[in-house]
Order: C-alpha cells, then sequence, then structure tokens
C-alpha cells in the first residue's frame, strides 16, 4: 500500500512511454499518479515545455527518450531551474523489471529525493 501523505511521488509518462508499463503500474497499485502527456493536452508538446509542466506538477518524468530528453533535464539543472526528476526506462527491455523498480520507488521514495536526478532503468 502507497503510503498516504503529501510526500507521494506523482509521475508524468512521455508521449511514446510504453502504455503497457503504466497499465500494469497502475493495475498494481491504482493508488499511483502516473498522467500521461496526452491525457494532460500536452500532446506534440517539445521537451523543454514537458519538463516545465513537469515541474509547475510536481512530477517525476518518465520516459524512453535517452537521446534528447535526458540532456534537457540537464540543461535544466545547469540553468538553475527546478527538475522533480526524470527516470529514463530503457527501450527494449523487458517490462517486467521496470515495472518493478518503479513501484519501489513510488513505495520507498519521496517525492523530493528525486529532485535534480535522472535515473536510468532497470536498476538491475
Amino acid at each position: 500500500m502507497l503510503r498516504n501523505d503529501s510526500s507521494v511521488i506523482r509521475f508524468a509518462a512521455d508521449e511514446n512511454f510504453d502504455n503497457d508499463i503504466v497499465r500494469s503500474i497502475r493495475r498494481r497499485n491504482p493508488d499511483i499518479d502516473i498522467v500521461r502527456v496526452q491525457d494532460a493536452d500536452l500532446l506534440g508538446a517539445d521537451d523543454p515545455t514537458l519538463l516545465e509542466w513537469a515541474a509547475r506538477e510536481g512530477r517525476i518524468f518518465l520516459t524512453h527518450d535517452a537521446a534528447t530528453f535526458t540532456a534537457h533535464a540537464y540543461n535544466r539543472l545547469r540553468n538553475g531551474l527546478s527538475m522533480p526528476g526524470v527516470i529514463q526506462v530503457r527501450s527494449g527491455s523487458l517490462p517486467g523489471q521496470p515495472i518493478e523498480d518503479i513501484l519501489l520507488l513510488a513505495e520507498c521514495c519521496l517525492e523530493t529525493e528525486l529532485e535534480g536526478q535522472v535515473l536510468y532503468l532497470p536498476l538491475r
């Protein structure tokens, strides 16, 4: 069961993020707050816009985009802008391990623990 306090991690999923992973996470723990870019009317927005929105919303961003998204996240940090965190899930990895890793992070981390970090999954 997810902690019931204001420090629970909230996620945002990139428009190309594997929806099977999102559905599996929601199925395993319906209390986890994940908003897909398409559900937030941000479909087609560029990476800096998505990161700015995630920062305003206090959402950790889930992405498969290792080419540009993480670079924009590091640019935000270099420019002194807030960045709640990015979790880059390696494309082509079997979905089971990233699902377990995201569930573990949601269960064990406080929202602020991922501030300014880019994590790469799977963890193992």
